[in-house]
């Protein structure tokens, strides 16, 4: 009889079967290796006619099967990577929190510190091109919270989530990376040294896609309700109206987690994602203390009471449209503005997050106020 790990891969390589048909099926039979002993007939009825007919083959001939030899060579990878976990749903590791959810993974591939998955986390979650506020924001917030014993989990995507991992990582805590491509692929690819970082201290990188699986549009969504799954509660930094990060809030408010979100500029389109979010319901946040305070309870690895998702669908809202004329800008004024963000700022400020020579960063502010971009409020700039 197959191991417990192997029935689960051989069922979720069936064609047309993935995580949905084998929970459906788990409703009939009581595991994978059940699934397996049935007579040829039983799958008949159990399992569309292509997943079938490869099952059947795999039954009589399991080395020379295509799916036998796919599963063989995927076992073999899983044992020859140290530090490489295989997790069923059966698993003492898998974490308990994901296990709550509908229709969870039934497993996980997790490279580095399987035990951390169960540790109280925090999800931080925003734009990948934040404005320089937003990436310093997800930064402190994730440094704060990893000192005072949150796990901080996020998708090793670029912008907020790279920010949230690295101010864990600077905190000396743990960060879990959730990925959308399998465990043996980084994406995106100037990544991998981060995601060595992140094992390297004590964290985790996480897939449920099979090996092989390269970056997809639809793998994220799918990798979104993970990262709701594992954690007690969500953090939106900076997110435009249609973004995959009001997918893991929208995750989190389905699995009754909490949401929270950072508001900001009434000028900056990445604000209005959280300023949604606030109008739904979720809790405005203006330190990480006030995180802190309202998730104590998962340190304490208690139950956190949260409010039930409200049923309310999100308000639609148009981006505005941007036209293809406009001021010419050189790179170091888009570098500029993209580091301006929406809110006032000192030239020193901006010299320390540009890196910009004073003399250099002055030309380039000058020269966006005379094409009528930014504009001078005291002793700071903000932009229009």
């Amino acid at each position: 009889m197959l191991s417990p790990l192997a029935a689960t891969l051989l069922v979720l390589r069936l064609p047309d079967v993935g995580v949905a048909g084998y929970w459906q099926l788990l409703e009939l039979v009581e595991s994978p290796q059940q699934l397996l002993s049935q007579p040829i007939q039983s799958w008949r009825s159990l399992l569309n006619p292509a997943a079938a007919d490869m099952l059947a083959r795999f039954n009589s001939d399991p080395e020379g099967s295509d799916v036998g030899k796919k599963l063989a060579a995927e076992l073999a990878y899983i044992e020859s990577q140290p530090g490489l976990h295989c997790l069923t749903y059966d698993n003492p590791f898998y974490p308990r929190l994901l296990r709550e959810i509908p229709r969870p993974p039934p497993l996980l591939y997790v490279r580095g510190d399987p035990t951390c998955l169960s540790l109280p986390q925090l999800a931080i979650v925003g734009s990948r091109n934040p404005s320089g506020g937003g990436s310093e924001n997800a930064e402190r917030f994730a440094h704060y919270l990893a000192e005072r014993g949150f796990a901080i989990t996020s998708g090793l995507a670029l912008g907020i989530d790279a920010a949230a991992h690295r101010g864990a990582l600077r905190a000396g805590g743990k960060t879990i990376a959730v990925m959308g491509t399998g465990i043996d692929l980084i994406y995106p690819s100037r990544h991998r040294q981060l995601a060595q970082e992140i094992v390297d201290s004590g964290g985790a990188l996480v897939s449920e896609f099979p090996l092989g699986t390269s970056s997809h549009a639809s793998n994220f969504p799918q990798r979104n309700r993970i990262i709701s799954g594992l954690s007690g509660g969500t953090l939106v930094v900076e997110a435009a109206v249609q973004s995959g990060s009001l997918i893991t809030a929208s995750y989190a408010l389905q699995h009754d987690r909490e949401v929270f979100a950072i508001p900001g500029s009434i000028h900056n389109p990445l604000a209005r994602g959280c300023h949604q979010l606030i109008r739904q319901g979720a809790t405005l946040v203006e330190t990480a203390q006030d995180i802190v305070d309202q998730l104590a309870g998962l340190l304490s690895y208690k139950r956190q009471e949260v409010k039930s998702a409200r049923a309310a669908q999100p308000e639609l809202f148009t981006e505005p449209a941007v036209g293809d004329e406009g001021p010419q800008l050189g790179e170091d004024e888009r570098y500029l503005l993209q580091a301006l963000g929406y809110d006032p700022l000192p030239v020193d400020l901006l010299a320390e997050r540009t890196g910009l020579e004073v003399g250099n960063l002055s030309a380039q502010l000058i020269g966006l106020e005379i094409k009528g971009l930014i504009q001078q409020v005291g002793a700071c700039y903000q932009r229009l």
